[in-house]
Formats: structure tokens, C-alpha cells, sequence
């Protein structure tokens, strides 16, 4: 039998402020392709149809569109809901629209109820164990507490292993789950799933099965031995941790004894994702990064001070720039420090210059900003209403003079000059 394993679709999810839904929609037409193409007899999906348990309306039509048009191939489908998905939401209607060949499996309590397809060999018994929640399914499983989620999968492994015991011998098996298994890695896209610190069951918990579908991990992959535990991994990538992953999905061909052969299919990539990381005069010369102009970038700028709009800078060369981060280089022996101790011994004058410089990054006031923060200072020390050798009062910092710093206004460089209760040093 031909097997399609795919999970993670996330449907309605974004990439930081860039819509996907088209590229979503994209992948949706591929993977009808593929069926068709591939001769593909069972379509499964392991959970994370959708991004969040209430998705939004366009990812509710996507998903409406893409079951019909499976329905219209005839090609079965088996799904499962992961931790991203409701349940109940997920699962309306599935009593109803398996008649279309659309299986729908999200009750924990059905897990050891197969769908059972047939090919030239015989019986293909699909068992579909949706995401476990451990604190709301170990009375279903009769897990005592603290039992985390090895427990209630193995629970649930139990009864898929008696189910299969009594039915005809040579009979396959094909399980779906929505879990992290121990070997397999991670991204920083993925919702933390972990119970009491341990979120990794061990693959021996899926011993008996011939093929298991993994969902939750966003990178493709097999985990343990011989090929039988794999991650399709999501179709789209959701985070730029994720930029060095290929988006596939498996085909595989389960043959008369339960042997597994396994292909990837790539999918299609909306934008290519690159990580770039250096002082910002490199990146906007370096003739290395001309590769990654069209790519969604994320820039990480070691410059020892923040260089002025980095963002607008780095999007002339790089238009497609996302996510800026910012990790300075700083003088050996300076990042152990504290704040305190780098202060420590100094005047009101100096304080206030090397808070300027720490804000900054490293870039300390100029002269004239020097000028505005000892006339700031000088004026908070006498009593209100005193004037100053400049005709200015006690408790007045501002500079009552053409381009000056009025009460809370910033000064070039950003510096904020005005009373001391507005903020000054």
C-alpha cells in the first residue's frame, strides 16, 4: 500500500508579519498533486491541521476546501488532532463525512478503533492516537498521577497492540501520534509540550506497529531503527530556526510483510529563509550574502554600538528583512561586569554619561549632549525657584534657546533631557 504521511500544516499561521496563507493554499495543491501523480492509495496526517485551537475563517475554508477535494479523488484520508488543534473542534462532523473516506480521529477514547483499508496483500489496520494530554486523559488510560505522556502512550499502545492481536494474522498496522520521541530534533517553532520536565517518550513505546506517522517535530526525519518511526515534519517553515530544514513529505510503500521503503517529496518554498550575523557595514558590502537579497532575513548585528536605523539600512539590500537582532561585541571581560560594579566609584556627571553609553550599546554622549546633561544635573541641585547663572530657575532643565530640549523632548542621540522626575539621571 502507498502511504502519504504528512503533519504540521498549521493552517492560519503566519511567518513574524508575512501572511502564508497562500503559500499554505500552494502546498495544499501540491499534495493533491502528489496523490494523483504518486498513485497514492491513504493520505495521513499526524496532527496540527491548524495553528490554534479557534483558527480563523480563511484557514477553516482551506481546510474545508482541501477534505473535498480529497473526497473527489477517492483517496482515503486519516487525521488526527494535535496539540494545536481542538479536539472537538476538529472532530464535528467526523462520524458524517467518513462515508467520504475521511477519517477524523481526535477521542482519545477511540485510539484501538482502526480504519481498516484493504490493497492486493489484504488488511491495513490505521490506528490514530491523537495528541495525549496527560492531566486530561490518565483517567481514560487508568494512569496513575504524574504519569506523564510515556505512560498514557503506552497505555494506549496497549490497547492498539490487544486490537490488533485479534484480527487476522498478517494483518499490517500503520499508527499515527502526536508526540516527541527520544532522538528526534527539535525546533524553536514547536510548542512546548513537555509534562514535569519530560516531554521525550522512547520509541520502543510504539513496538508492533509497521509504520508509525510522527507529528509535532517541524523537521523531516526518522527516528530509532529500521525506518519504521518517522516525522513528515511541517510543510512550510514557521521560524528561522527552521532554515536549514528541507520541507518534505514521505511516500511510502508498505509491502505484503509490513516492510517499509520511503521517498521524500519536497515541497514547494514560498521564500527561502537565511540567517545572517556581523557588523551592519558587512552585511550591506559583503559580496558572499548576494545569494540571500531575495531571501526572508533574519540579521543578527554585532556592532559594539546600535547603529542608527539598521532596519531601513539592511532593507535597502535585503527587502526582505524580518527579524533584526541585536548581540554587540563587547571588550573582553566587559559582558562580566554588572551594571552596578561598572558604576561603582563614579560621579553624578559620569553616571549619567555611562548610562547614555549603555543604552547605546557603547556610543557615550557627544560634547554637546555632555553640555545638556551637566546643565540638567546642575539644575536639579538647587532649590526651585533659584536662579541660575544663566537667568534659568532651579528645577528647570530646559535649554531656552533655539533648538533647545524642552520638558520630557529628546535631545540629538536621543538623549532625554528634562526634569529629574521626567526620567533624568
Amino acid at each position: 500500500m502507498r502511504l502519504l504521511h504528512t503533519s504540521d500544516w498549521h493552517l492560519g499561521r503566519g511567518f513574524h508579519r508575512m501572511s502564508l496563507l497562500g503559500a499554505q493554499e500552494a502546498f495544499c495543491d501540491h499534495l493533491l498533486a502528489t496523490v494523483r501523480e504518486e498513485r497514492v492509495e491513504a493520505v495521513v496526517v499526524a496532527g496540527d491541521v491548524y495553528d490554534r485551537a479557534v483558527p480563523s475563517l480563511a484557514a477553516v475554508r482551506l481546510f474545508d476546501e482541501v477534505l473535498h477535494r480529497l473526497a473527489a479523488l477517492r483517496v482515503p484520508v486519516v487525521m488526527i488532532s494535535g496539540n494545536h488543534d481542538s479536539p472537538l473542534r476538529l472532530g464535528v462532523g467526523a462520524g458524517l463525512i467518513q462515508g467520504a473516506g475521511i477519517h477524523l480521529r481526535t477521542d482519545p477514547a477511540g485510539c484501538a478503533t482502526p480504519v481498516t483499508l484493504a490493497d492486493r496483500h489484504g488488511e491495513v489496520a490505521f490506528y490514530g492516537l491523537p495528541y495525549l494530554e496527560p492531566a486530561l486523559v490518565r483517567e481514560e488510560f487508568a494512569v496513575a498521577a504524574g504519569g506523564g505522556h510515556a505512560a498514557v502512550l503506552g497505555a494506549a499502545m496497549d490497547r492498539v497492540r490487544a486490537d490488533l492481536a485479534g484480527r487476522a494474522p498478517g494483518t499490517r498496522s500503520v499508527v499515527l501520534a502526536h508526540a516527541v520521541v527520544t532522538g528526534g530534533q527539535g525546533c524553536d517553532s514547536e510548542r512546548d509540550i513537555s509534562v514535569g520536565g519530560v516531554a521525550s517518550v522512547p520509541a520502543g513505546v510504539f513496538d508492533g506497529a509497521d509504520y508509525v506517522a510522527l507529528g509535532h517535530l517541524h523537521g523531516c526525519q526518522q527516528v530509532g531503527e529500521g525506518g519504521r518511526l518517522r516525522y513528515s515534519g511541517s510543510p512550510l517553515a514557521y521560524s528561522f530556526s527552521e532554515a536549514r530544514h528541507e520541507k518534505s513529505m514521505w511516500l511510502v510503500d508498505l509491502d505484503a510483510r509490513g516492510g517499509v521503503r520511503a521517498e521524500r517529496v519536497a515541497c514547494p518554498v514560498p521564500r527561502p529563509l537565511a540567517r545572517i550575523r556581523g557588523r551592519l557595514g558587512a552585511l550591506l558590502s559583503d559580496p558572499a550574502l548576494e545569494g540571500h537579497e531575495n531571501a526572508w532575513v533574519e540579521a543578527t548585528l554585532t556592532d559594539p554600538a546600535r547603529p542608527d536605523e539598521p532596519m531601513a539600512r539592511l532593507a535597502r539590500r535585503f527587502p526582505h528583512v524580518l527579524s533584526l537582532v541585536f548581540e554587540p561585541d563587547t571588550p573582553p571581560g566587559a559582558a562580566h561586569a554588572t551594571y552596578g560594579e561598572r558604576l561603582a566609584g563614579r560621579g553624578d556627571h559620569e553616571i549619567a554619561e555611562d548610562f547614555v553609553a549603555h543604552v547605546r550599546r557603547g556610543a557615550g554622549p557627544d560634547e554637546r549632549e555632555r553640555a545638556w546633561l551637566r546643565e540638567a544635573l546642575d539644575a536639579s541641585r538647587l532649590p526651585a525657584g533659584e536662579e541660575r547663572a544663566d537667568g534659568g530657575r532651579g528645577g528647570d532643565a530646559r535649554a531656552d534657546r533655539p533648538g533647545g530640549a524642552g520638558p520630557g523632548r529628546a535631545g540629538p542621540g536621543g538623549v532625554r533631557v528634562g526634569h529629574a522626575s521626567e526620567g533624568a539621571a
